[in-house]
Order: C-alpha cells, then sequence, then structure tokens
C-alpha cells in the first residue's frame, strides 16, 4: 500500500506540473506554471531549497535529472519553445545549454540511458521531436523527427539500453561487438503511440500502434534486466491504460492488453526501477499502482488520493 513519508511545501506561485527525483534520492526538483525550477534537498526527511532557476519564459511542463556520471545536469522543458539543460559546479546551478530550435511549445523530455552518452530528446507541439547530444566537448548538436505526430507530441521515452534476452543467453552467444540500437517512443495527439529506431544516423519509424481513441498523454518503455520482452504503458484521455509488449527475440507484431479504464484522464505512467510495478495518476487525484500476475493479469496492488496518507479502501481496490 502507499503511504505518505514526507510533504514539500514548494512556494511555487502557481500549479506545479512536475516533480524528478535524482539519481540517488536525495534531490527534488519541481517546475511550474510560475516559469521557475526549483531544486530542494530532501535528504533525511528534511527539506532545503538549494536553487530557484529563472530562465523560461512560460510554464515549465517537464523536468528530467541526467545519470550522475555526467555530473549534476537537469533538462527543463516549456511552453516558451525552448529546451534548457542546467548544470551544478561547486553548489551553483547555472543555464548549461539552450535549446531553441522548435517552433511550439515543448512538452516532454527524457535522456537516454547513459550507456548511449549524453543524448536527450524532446517532444514538441509543432509534432517533431529532437533529439539532443553532446561529446563533452562543451559542443551541442541535434536531429529532428519532424512530422512524428499529426497536431503535436506529447511524451518521449527511451528504450533500455540491456540487450533483449541477454540474461537467458548462455555465456558467449551473444556476436562481440553487437551493440543495441537506440530507439524511443512517443504519444501524441493524432491517438498513436510510434516506436523510433536509429539507423545509419537517422532516426526512421518502426511501428505504430494504434489502440487508444483520444491523445496519448504520457509512455513509458519498461526497464529490462535482458528479458526476452519489451513492455511500453501508454496512457491517454480517452481514460485507459494500454500494455503493449513484444517478444524481441522472436519478433512479431506488439499485442495489447488494456490495463484498465480510469473514471478520468489518465496524465502519467511511470515504471518502477525493476520493471514489474506500474504506477498511474490521472485527473481522479488518485495514484495506482499494478503488478502483472503470474496469470498475465494486471492488479491493483495500491491505491491513494494524491496528497493523502490513508490506506485503500475495499471499494477503492
Amino acid at each position: 500500500m502507499i503511504s505518505v513519508v514526507n510533504t514539500v511545501d514548494t512556494s511555487h506561485e502557481d500549479m506545479i506540473h512536475d516533480a524528478q527525483m535524482d539519481y540517488y534520492g536525495r534531490r527534488l526538483a519541481t517546475c511550474s506554471s510560475d516559469r521557475s525550477v526549483k531544486i530542494f534537498d530532501v535528504a533525511d526527511g528534511s527539506q532545503t531549497l538549494v536553487a530557484d532557476l529563472r530562465g523560461h519564459e512560460g510554464p515549465v511542463w517537464q523536468v528530467v535529472w541526467s545519470h550522475p556520471k555526467f555530473g549534476s545536469l537537469l533538462a527543463s522543458c516549456s511552453y516558451d519553445r525552448k529546451v534548457i539543460i542546467w548544470k551544478e559546479t561547486d553548489g551553483t546551478w547555472e543555464k548549461l545549454y539552450e535549446y531553441a530550435n522548435h517552433e511550439s511549445s515543448v512538452n516532454s523530455v527524457a535522456w537516454a540511458p547513459h550507456e548511449w552518452g549524453l543524448f536527450l530528446a524532446c517532444g514538441s507541439s509543432d509534432s517533431s521531436v529532437s533529439i539532443i547530444s553532446t561529446t563533452g566537448d562543451g559542443t551541442w548538436g541535434y536531429k529532428k523527427i519532424v512530422n512524428a505526430h499529426t497536431i503535436g507530441v506529447n511524451a518521449v521515452s527511451w528504450a533500455p539500453s540491456v540487450q533483449p534476452g541477454s540474461l537467458v543467453q548462455p555465456p558467449g552467444s551473444r556476436p562481440l561487438g553487437s551493440s543495441v540500437a537506440k530507439r524511443l517512443v512517443t504519444g501524441g495527439c493524432d491517438n498513436l503511440v510510434k516506436i523510433w529506431k536509429e539507423a545509419d544516423g537517422q532516426w526512421v519509424e518502426e511501428e505504430q500502434l494504434d489502440g487508444h481513441t483520444d491523445w496519448v498523454r504520457d509512455v513509458a518503455w519498461a526497464p529490462s534486466i535482458g528479458l526476452l520482452q519489451s513492455t511500453i504503458a501508454s496512457c491517454s484521455q480517452d481514460c485507459r491504460v494500454i500494455i503493449w509488449s513484444r517478444d524481441e527475440v522472436k519478433g512479431g507484431p506488439w499485442s495489447s492488453k488494456e490495463l484498465h479504464t480510469f473514471d478520468d484522464v489518465v496524465w502519467h505512467v511511470s515504471w518502477s526501477v525493476t520493471g514489474n510495478i506500474l504506477a498511474v495518476s490521472g485527473g481522479d487525484n488518485k495514484v495506482t499502482l499494478w503488478k502483472e500476475s503470474l496469470e498475465g493479469q494486471w492488479i491493483c496492488i495500491s491505491n491513494v488520493d494524491k496528497g493523502q496518507g490513508q490506506q485503500p479502501t475495499q471499494s477503492d481496490q
């Protein structure tokens, strides 16, 4: 069951759109319609504001931490069409890079698995996806997927860097020098979920998953420990969450299973680190946790209203 262990008074002056813990769970980044990004030290149950970052000229929709091997980096995206990468040096946060090559609101940002390097995917209402990257020499470049989704892109998520099936393959069976191709999944205003793959330095559409009947609001590719199956969760304004899966060794089409139909729009889906528990939040002001049973059915294992710490009642379950 879910229990609230701590609350943070952010002192934001408008609606909070995102809150993300860093890799070690010691710092919390928040963003708001008040155009600011705030960073708190939340170690040991306390909360201390360590930075109030001002650089956006519109509501800030999302923040995301990079892997610590690249230092303390935080990316933010905004209605002002900008993506800003912030860096902490000797306790001081400063703007490291500003990307302003979108023509409309940037709605989602996601760092690639650290094994691939410093890559940041950005989804925009201008229908395109940008992949920003740097080799660490201070220069930044980008590639763009134009017309990724009609009307706009609402969410982006990277595939794991782990070789599918590597956990169950015998030692030495993987060819030397083989690598996993970079892939990402996007959700858009065309009601579609799309999978993209980098091939010969360009991004091409690999799959188009059609199952929702309204805007797809979020997508999340489940982390992998090297099993055969890839899993993606998507949620939509049609009040549904769909789980997409495919056997990556045998190949074949992606299969879909409806996790649940909720009473209101579903805004966000997020996997646990091990990829076996899915958190879902939506317009009903509840956060629910779901886990797949041995029979392949998705079961709600915990349910709580946002901001509350009560245990779920029988009717909630």
